[in-house]
Order: structure tokens, then C-alpha cells, then sequence
């Protein structure tokens, strides 16, 4: 069997996740410029949310975290994986065809649940409309994960990372469609472009099922629709799910406690939701890439028993990751103001909701390596099937989010929030780190990586100084309208000389094991 080339994979994965994210972010400011913060734009924010928030319970989360290491591991022998894939993908739509069509029906029940403030308002109503015409959007991109996951195990990387742009780029197309003609402020005309985009949900998903769907058969995993059938395997494969479900469930939850605690002063789950996008960013790119391919390639090479694979995979995985994140935490915590005020700082967005975001942007940036690292640790105990271990560390951060958000807020405000996310994030990892001792050699980290992170540290700090200091300098070019982007991309560009100039002196990495990693 061919093997996973991890970093080529992690390389292609990282920039149709980036693109991703930027087609995403221009999604973003063409719905607040035709939309604004009105009732249209709220009530489509929710209806969309809710297939988003059960997606992550039933495939990003839950079944693909037990179907990918199971389906890699039949790959791997042999041992008619084509069966097994097709089994799963009957089994998870047939349970999500059920569940949509609850969903449907209950849709005010969860838009209450979701928004409870809506209630009695005009953006309960259009969220519940919204709501029944995105929601079988959770079932179409279930699927496409599941084919996704089929495509990872298999070392094709491209069109299960390129499917999420076709979700922003038909919302821009919808929004495209509807908005330009007429007074998009309208009430009729902002109607119009929330019914739009509403549908836009469930097109979008077809869509990127269609692109899996047609890869995975050029792959030689045609997987059709039929009658579900309860195989034992499928029972095992529900068993290894369900913690992992309750994992997702508990990181859900944390969510939902910072948006409560931000709800209590005015202003404050916008700064998050502000800062949230850009921490993102790289979150995205860097943990989203290095956990979809190291997850499959772990899986096979432990079938295979490579432990000593297995382990270089493991390290190279963390130490390309961390190269890349830290000097980005670093660039957040060092220039949050002239991030935030370039990016938003228009309109209605003032030099306060500036100040208040930045700080936000900050502690995120504090607690950006350990979201990353969760990426690298999380596959060693996926691969092995222990999805029981994972849960019972997420529900001791849960706890400590809790405790830290909620106690915290009457001392420090909305802050604690972030402050709560970021250290459970931290004591996430140290949990990990723990359990990880028991699987050997394997979940250790080596003497490569030891060496380099510490001069990795300080190349990012010797960067940080010197964006701080670039930034004071250049604090009058991000007040003129017509020079702010420009002294952004350039103070951008001085941190990336800086820390890749300084990381190669101080052997932090080397350029050229870029281009021989891109061969692996």
C-alpha cells in the first residue's frame, strides 16, 4: 500500500484551508455590508449555526474520529476497507435522514435553545423559517466528512480540503444574485437576500458532496445509497463514536458558556466573536491540516507496526506545527491593536470596540499553540480507538472553563471568557501529555524536537520585539484610510523576514527540510 506523504499533505490541506478562510472572511463582510447587525442577519447567524453545531457532534467530531483510524487500519491489511466505507455511509445517513427531519420540525425548540433572546421578536420567526431550509445541511456534509475521512485514509488530500470553499464561494455567488439590484436595505430586499442565503445552505452542502463523492469514486470508493444494516462492525464503530460524541458535546458546551458569560456587557460577544476570526486563521490552517492527515497516517502505521514511524510522524507533525503557530501567537499578542483596527475598525465599529477586541485577540493568541498541539496529541489516542480518554479530559476542561469563565467575570469582566478558554486549553494539552506516557516510545516527544522548539520560542520572541517596535513606528500609517492596508501588509511581511531569517540562524529549522518535507 502506497504511504501517506504526511507533509505534502499537511502543505495541501493548510492552503485550501486558507483559501478557505479567506474566501470565508469576504463571505463575512458582504453579508454585514448588505445586512448589517439587523434581524435578517441574526436570524440567518442562527440557522446556520445549528447544522454546524450538530455536524461537529455526528461527523467532524464523533464518527470520524472512530471511522478514520478503523477504515485506515482495513486499508492498511487489506481487509476489504471498500465494504466497511460503504456499510458506514448507508449506517450514518440513514440516522441523519431521521434526525433531519426532527430537526425540521422542532426547529422553534432549537432556535430557543440556540437564542433564547429571540423570543417574542421578529428574529425567532425567521430564524425557525431559515432554520427548516438550512437544516438538511447537516445531512449532505456528514456525508461529505465520512467520504472526506475515505479520501485522508487513502492519501488524497484535495478535494476533501478544497469542498469548504464551494460553501463561501456559492454564498457569495447568492448573495451576488440578490444583492447587487436595488436598496439592499431595504426590509423586502434584505428579505430576499436572508431567504437567499438560507438556501445557499443545502445547495452548497450537494455540492461539496458531489466533489468527495466524485473523487472518492476516481479513488475506487463509490459508495451508494441503500438499506442500513447493523454489522458488527458498525456496532463497534457506534461504540468508539459515542465518547467521542460526548468529547464534542463538552467542547460545545464550553462555547455556549463563554457566549452566556460575554452576554452579560454590552458589546462583548461581538469583540469575541471579532477575535475568534482571526485566531482562527491560523488555528485553522496549521491544526485543522496537521490533524486530518497525521490522524489516517498514525492509524496505518500502527496496523502496520511501525511504532518508530509512527513516532517521527508524531514529532515532525508537532514541530511544523508549533514553527508555524508559535511566531503567530506571538504576532497576536504583540500587534493585536493595528490587526483589529485595519481589519474592522469602520462604521459603527469604534476605537473602543478596537481596544476591547485587540485584548481579546491577545489572550487567544496566548492559548493559539496549545489548540494546536490538542491536533498533534488527540490522533495518538484516536489511532489506537481510545475515544474514552479524550472525553474524560475534555469534561475535567469543561469543568475548569466553567469555573474560570463564570468566577472570574464578576473580578474581570468579559475577559474571563477568553481567559478561561485559553488556560483550559493549556491544561487540555498537560492531560494529553499524561496519557500519552502510556502508549511507550510513541507519544514522547524526541531529541529533535526538544532542541528546536526552545529555538523556535526565541525566534518568535525576537520577531514579537521587533513587530512591537515596527508597529509604534508605523502607528500614524494605520489612522490614514488610504495607507492602513499597506502598513499592515508590510508590518505582516517584517514578521515573516524576521522570524524565518532568525530561525534559520539559530538552526530553529532549515529551509531546505521545507522542500524535502514536501516529498514525505
Amino acid at each position: 500500500m502506497k504511504p501517506i506523504r504526511l507533509m505534502a499533505g499537511f502543505f495541501t490541506v493548510g492552503i485550501w484551508t486558507l483559501l478557505s478562510r479567506v474566501v470565508g472572511f469576504v463571505r463575512d463582510i458582504m453579508i454585514a455590508a448588505y445586512l448589517g447587525t439587523g434581524p435578517v442577519a441574526e436570524a440567518f447567524l442562527v440557522a446556520f449555526s445549528l447544522p454546524n453545531l450538530f455536524r461537529r457532534f455526528f461527523a467532524e467530531g464523533a464518527f470520524n474520529m472512530a471511522f478514520v483510524p478503523m477504515f485506515s487500519k482495513k486499508v492498511e491489511a487489506g481487509e476489504d476497507a471498500r465494504r466497511f466505507a460503504q456499510d458506514a455511509f448507508v449506517g450514518l445517513a440513514g440516522v441523519l435522514t431521521v434526525f433531519t427531519v426532527i430537526g425540521v420540525i422542532f426547529m422553534p425548540a432549537l432556535v430557543t435553545l440556540m437564542a433564547s433572546g429571540f423570543l417574542g421578536t421578529e428574529r425567532f420567526d425567521l430564524a425557525v423559517y431559515y432554520g427548516r431550509i438550512a437544516f438538511p445541511y447537516i445531512l449532505f456534509i456528514s456525508l461529505t466528512a465520512l467520504m472526506s475521512g475515505v479520501l485522508n485514509a487513502v492519501g488524497r488530500f484535495t478535494a476533501a480540503a478544497a469542498a469548504p470553499v464551494l460553501l463561501n464561494v456559492i454564498f457569495i455567488v447568492a448573495l451576488i444574485i440578490t444583492g447587487v439590484t436595488g436598496d439592499h436595505t431595504a426590509p423586502e430586499a434584505q428579505s430576499t437576500i436572508g431567504q437567499s442565503l438560507a438556501f445557499a445552505v443545502p445547495i452548497a452542502g450537494l455540492a461539496q458532496l458531489a466533489l468527495v463523492w466524485v473523487a472518492a469514486k476516481r479513488a475506487g470508493y463509490a459508495l451508494r445509497p441503500g438499506m442500513p444494516k447493523l454489522t458488527p462492525e458498525l456496532k463497534r464503530l457506534a461504540v468508539i463514536a459515542a465518547p467521542a460524541a460526548l468529547a464534542g458535546g463538552v467542547v460545545q458546551i464550553n462555547l455556549l458558556v463563554g457566549r452566556q458569560v460575554a452576554s452579560f456587557f454590552e458589546g462583548a460577544v461581538a469583540w469575541l466573536n471579532y477575535a475568534d476570526r482571526l485566531y482562527q486563521l491560523p488555528l485553522g490552517v496549521v491544526g485543522i491540516a496537521i490533524g486530518v492527515v497525521l490522524l489516517p497516517d498514525l492509524s496505518r502505521r500502527l496496523r502496520a507496526g511501525d511504532d518508530a514511524g509512527g513516532q517521527d510522524a508524531f514529532n515532525r507533525a508537532s514541530e511544523i506545527s508549533l514553527a508555524l503557530t508559535i511566531p503567530a501567537s506571538v504576532a497576536l499578542m504583540a500587534i493585536p491593536i493595528p490587526l483589529v483596527s485595519v481589519l474592522f475598525e469602520r462604521g459603527a465599529f469604534t476605537s473602543d470596540d478596537t481596544a476591547a477586541t485587540a485584548l481579546v485577540v491577545a489572550v487567544y493568541g496566548l492559548g493559539l499553540p496549545a489548540f494546536v498541539l490538542q491536533k498533534t496529541l488527540q490522533p495518538l489516542f484516536f489511532a489506537r480507538e481510545d475515544t474514552k480518554r479524550p472525553f474524560y479530559y475534555a469534561l475535567a476542561a469543561m469543568v475548569l472553563n466553567a469555573a474560570l469563565a463564570i468566577g472570574l467575570s464578576p473580578q474581570i469582566g468579559f475577559i474571563a471568557a477568553a481567559i478561561g478558554t485559553s488556560l483550559t486549553g493549556w491544561a487540555m494539552v498537560v492531560m494529553l501529555m499524561r496519557g500519552a506516557r502510556t502508549m511507550g516510545d510513541a507519544g514522547k516527544f524526541d531529541a529533535r524536537f526538544k532542541k528546536r522548539l526552545g529555538r523556535i520560542i526565541l525566534s518568535a520572541l525576537a520577531m514579537g520585539a521587533i513587530l512591537f517596535a515596527s508597529a509604534t513606528v508605523m502607528t500614524p500609517f494605520f489612522g490614514i484610510a488610504t495607507l492602513r492596508y499597506l502598513a499592515l501588509l508590510v508590518l505582516v511581511l517584517i514578521g515573516m523576514v524576521s522570524y524565518f531569517g532568525i530561525g534559520h540562524l539559530l538552526g530553529a529549522f532549515k529551509l531546505s527540510e521545507f522542500k524535502r518535507n514536501l516529498r514525505r
